[in-house]
């Protein structure tokens, strides 16, 4: 087995967020459901940007924010991605590589464009997203090395990659591998509307233990057991995998265990400004945890610090220091 060279590794969509502010007359206008991503295709991608107002471009993903969340607390992190050898590749390349993340997959060199998500912020701090995955969906199980994998402490999924066939093969392949070399499995389910396609196969992946952790928010946790009753939810999912933790937004979270249930405070904030990315960045925090071996109240606790920074600037990445954010808060890093 090769020695461990990463805390985390992360495979997911390489996507190019593109996010602008707008209200919610544009979301009702255009057919979008506020508060959730839908897929769409090259057609719609290009409509819904010439009728945007004024946006900004950051590197995303949900994976790959939650990798470059885990960098930023000082972790050996990588991810596992595909993008095409074009101007969105060679940004998205560019930025996750300057935030210290590990990224060798190769380019594709012909196909679809880089992925990218439209994200749009209504003035409640609420994101609807819009994501057309181009090469993104073109990852493939070639794509996964089996020394990268094993050598990575935790190897997390994003719940949007299982939309591709092949890219869902590709997951299939590192949990295996993760597994064989003793490693821990993650998965965050990143949207009801992800869950109500592949609740079954999610549910499977759970039970049958190729999944160790699982991550959710309120929405996404009442979608996979289909039942508005909260404390069945977290029975259901306490009975079907080994540690979940569920996101709460200002309430906190829940760290779920097969022990105990532990209520964990949100950090507090001083505005809400965007909400784009506080799962993914609370995904970073707690992974980070776990792979410094914190427990599982630390492990939350660095995960609301993390959602806490972010939701308080536009992009789903941080600005500032996750090393520095939880040593000024006398935590363990």
């Amino acid at each position: 087995m090769p020695a461990q060279q990463f805390d985390v590794l992360g495979i997911g969509n390489a996507i190019v967020d593109v996010i602008a502010r707008t209200e919610d007359d544009f979301l009702i206008k255009h057919g979008m459901q506020k508060g959730t991503m839908a897929l769409i295709d090259e057609a719609r991608a290009e409509a819904i940007y010439d009728s945007m107002g004024p946006s900004t471009q950051i590197s995303g993903g949900s994976a790959a924010n939650t990798i470059a969340g885990v960098a930023s607390f000082g972790a050996r992190a990588a991810f596992v991605g595909k993008v095409k050898a074009d101007w969105l590749g060679r940004a998205f390349t560019h930025d996750i590589r300057a935030a210290s993340v590990a990224f060798t997959t190769p380019p594709a060199t012909d196909g679809p464009q880089t992925a990218r998500c439209y994200v749009l912020v209504t003035p409640d701090g609420e994101r609807t997203m819009n994501t057309y995955l181009g090469a993104a969906q073109n990852l493939t199980p070639d794509d996964i090395d089996e020394r990268l994998i094993a050598a990575a402490e935790i190897v997390y999924l994003e719940g949007y990659l299982w939309d591709p066939p092949q890219a869902k093969e590709a997951f299939r392949k590192a949990a295996a591998i993760a597994h064989a070399a003793d490693r821990l499995v993650a998965l965050t389910l990143s949207d009801a509307f992800c869950v109500d396609r592949y609740r079954d196969e999610f549910l499977n992946l759970m039970r049958t233990g190729a999944v160790d952790l699982i991550f959710a928010n309120e929405r996404e946790l009442h979608s996979l057991y289909q039942t508005p009753d909260f404390d069945a939810a977290i029975k259901a999912l306490r009975d079907d995998v080994k540690l979940g933790a569920v996101t709460r937004s200002e309430k906190g979270c829940i760290v779920v265990s097969r022990k105990s249930n532990e209520v964990v405070e949100a950090a507090p904030i001083e505005k809400l400004v965007d909400a784009t990315g506080a799962g993914d960045l609370f995904a970073a925090g707690f992974l980070f945890g776990l792979a410094r071996e914190a427990d599982h109240w630390t492990a939350a606790r660095l995960g609301a610090l993390a959602a806490a920074e972010v939701i308080q600037h536009l992009g789903a990445r941080p600005e500032t220091s996750l090393k520095d954010l939880a040593q000024d808060n006398v935590l363990p890093i």
